[in-house]
């Protein structure tokens, strides 16, 4: 069965290591995609979702446009940022991973993402929601985003490592010889 991401009850954020000192956060604000969810056989779910590389926002104008730049996403040559599954593992009732491709700056490599399941609800308008959470941890190396700066007290600028934090919310989409 379709399901189409709510967008404005989900979130793609993340977080990495600045001055190694702390956690700079960021949110990737506009994205879209699609989930084929398999109430039955979860494991025959898939998820698709494209996000806009031009939507970062860390609260930092002058690092959401380095961001943007060549130095990092390179948004005029690479606008999206994809997420492809391949398979879905199934831990128990309410964990699973999803095993997809994650693509950066034309870049592609496999990623796990450890998701719950959350549930499903009924809206007052008729709608059925099902939600979900899911994490992962990527080097942004492997991807190409190698920009740094060395700091005078010992160590980097930015941190290799990136925590991805994700809350999703899709809307089960109902045949059209249903709705009519």
């Amino acid at each position: 069965m379709s399901w189409v991401i709510d967008s404005s009850h989900s979130s793609i954020q993340f977080w990495v290591r600045h001055l190694a000192i702390s956690k700079a956060r960021g949110v990737f604000e506009t994205f879209t995609g699609t989930v084929d969810f398999n109430e039955v056989n979860p494991a025959a779910s898939t998820v698709s979702v494209q996000v806009d590389a031009n939507s970062i926002n860390t609260k930092d104008e002058k690092r959401d446009g380095h961001l943007k730049s060549p130095d990092f996403f390179d948004v005029a040559n690479f606008p999206s940022l994809t997420f492809v599954s391949k398979r879905v593992d199934v831990v128990d009732a309410t964990h699973g991973k999803i095993v997809g491709d994650l693509t950066i700056r034309g870049v592609t490599n496999e990623v796990t993402l450890n998701t719950e399941y959350n549930g499903q609800s009924k809206s007052p308008w008729g709608t059925t929601s099902a939600g979900f959470s899911a994490e992962t941890k990527i080097s942004r190396k492997d991807w190409g985003l190698v920009w740094n700066a060395p700091l005078e007290t010992g160590g980097v600028l930015v941190g290799d490592d990136v925590t991805i934090n994700i809350e999703l919310e899709i809307v089960k989409q109902v045949p059209a010889e249903v709705a009519a």
